[in-house]
């Protein structure tokens, strides 16, 4: 019988008591539902520096599933990242994908989601840019934004049991 069956996927309140058991230093902004970076850009939140975009994405077969955190302006090119890391072509997940292996909804995608993937099947890559600073992520939903240091999440990521790659 599968694991998953029995794992409980976490929600936003069980998520910041999580970051506070790890002793993760962060800041919390309550704000209402964004789905888009530019609905996200309208609330005005700090740290501009550490706005992400998060891309859920798979490969043709469905067997292996990346997520990526790239800075909010830059633009993802599947074709080179195909080349840069011998994948089979890639597309975007489906939300039925996201809500099963991340446990969030669409517009909810973030790397905090990866600490809901419990099979440890999600690839994580995350610009470098972001890796001396703050990153920002929704904690399992889109009505509140988290920042915290990049190698904190970096950390916590691979402590669940996911790889993680710097672009």
């Amino acid at each position: 019988m599968c694991f998953r069956l029995f794992f409980k996927t976490m929600n936003k309140e069980e998520t910041i008591e999580y970051l506070k058991k790890e002793n993760i230093d962060f800041t919390l902004i309550e704000h209402p539902a964004v789905f888009t970076v530019e609905e996200a850009n309208r609330l005005n939140l700090p740290h501009k520096e550490a706005h992400a975009k998060n891309l859920f994405i798979r490969d043709e077969k469905k067997r292996n599933y990346y997520l990526i955190t790239l800075k909010e302006d830059k633009v993802l090119d599947l074709k080179d990242l195909r080349r840069r890391f011998g994948t089979k072509p890639l597309s975007f997940a489906s939300a039925e994908d996201l809500e099963r292996i991340l446990g969030v909804k669409p517009g909810s995608v973030s790397a905090l989601a990866l600490l809901n993937d419990r099979e440890h099947r999600v690839h994580f890559f995350i610009d470098s840019e972001f890796q001396k600073g703050l990153v920002a992520a929704h904690p399992m939903e889109n009505t509140a934004t988290i920042f915290l240091r990049t190698e904190d999440l970096i950390t916590l990521v691979r402590k669940n049991g996911n790889d993680v790659t710097l672009l």
